[in-house]
């Protein structure tokens, strides 16, 4: 199954609704959570700290996994389109910057 970050945020609203359906607009929560987890991305960068043989424990990927689950979550919290929101900014840069490629 193709992973799109509708069916990333589809999966995490589904999950949160049966395991913890208080805390599915819980904004503030997620909010200090996706901070967290960039300052643990910056030490993992600072260190160069990247995955090997599938080991994800305190690396970049695992960081960067990290703060694109809280930024999901905080789109779900205000029933956003993360992916339709992304193209909608992709064609308002590429007025801005002249960029030739589109999505």
């Amino acid at each position: 199954m193709s992973l799109t970050i509708n069916r990333m945020q589809e999966y995490l609203y589904e999950k949160y609704k049966i395991s913890k359906p208080e805390d599915l607009k819980n904004t503030q929560r997620y909010f200090y959570k996706l901070i967290e987890e960039v300052g643990e991305l910056s030490e993992a960068i600072r260190k160069n700290n990247r995955m090997e043989d599938n080991n994800i424990k305190g690396t970049i990927e695992e960081e960067l996994s990290d703060v694109l689950y809280y930024t999901l979550m905080i789109a779900n919290t205000y029933d956003i389109d993360l992916e339709k929101c992304f193209r909608l900014k992709e064609e308002l840069n590429a007025k801005r910057y002249g960029h030739k490629i589109r999505l």
